[in-house]
């Protein structure tokens, strides 16, 4: 896995995680690292145990030059639609960046230009770059915190466990107990044969 895709630019990586969520927000992380970052074991979020994930961020935010976390919650998500809503989220973690990046990588095939930067997207990129699977795996680990904590309020909906995934006793939760402030009421919630009083 190379660590940027550029040699000479001061690069971030951005990816995002919630996206396939029937609840919480969709929540990014941009990560800039420097030249001589060593890499250990990470990669995409997905690929790693929940354990070795925090040790990761840990790892992440003491040896990068910069990282940010954007947040669009679900109200906003059903608004503007889950796609701008994750380019959004991305936006808001570039915003908060200490430094600014010269060059933008991206999670997936698309995304809205920010500001002037110059961006490239890739597909599966966060298995194919450092910098773009350490920022997955601190939207996946802030988004499992904020789960987490909503779970507290919510506990019906066993949120610590699915994160808001929609699992079979996710969508059986919905379908006894209705749906919370932190659905996305845009998104089909239950299958067509569960009806449901929104």
């Amino acid at each position: 896995m190379n660590i940027f895709l550029t040699d000479n630019k001061l690069e971030a990586g951005c990816d995002e995680a919630g996206r396939g969520c029937l609840s919480g927000p969709v929540v990014a992380a941009a990560v800039i690292l420097p030249k001589n970052f060593k890499a250990l074991k990470i990669n995409d979020s997905k690929q790693l145990t929940e354990k070795k994930r925090y040790e990761l961020r840990e790892y992440i935010e003491e040896n990068a030059l910069a990282w940010a976390i954007g947040v669009v919650n679900e109200s906003e998500i059903d608004e503007i639609n889950i796609l701008n809503a994750s380019f959004l989220a991305m936006h808001r973690a570039i915003d908060q960046l200490t430094l600014r990046p010269e060059f933008l990588i991206i999670d997936g095939n698309r995304f809205n230009t920010y500001q002037d930067i110059p961006h490239e997207c890739i597909v599966k990129g966060d298995s194919k770059f450092v910098n773009i699977a350490a920022a997955s795996i601190l939207a996946k680990t802030y988004r499992d915190d904020w789960m987490e904590k909503l779970d507290q309020e919510y506990p019906a909906y066993n949120w610590k466990q699915n994160k808001g995934y929609p699992t079979k006793a996710h969508r059986l939760a919905i379908a006894e107990h209705g749906v919370t402030p932190y659905h996305r009421k845009s998104f089909r919630l239950l299958p067509e044969q569960l009806s449901l009083e929104l």
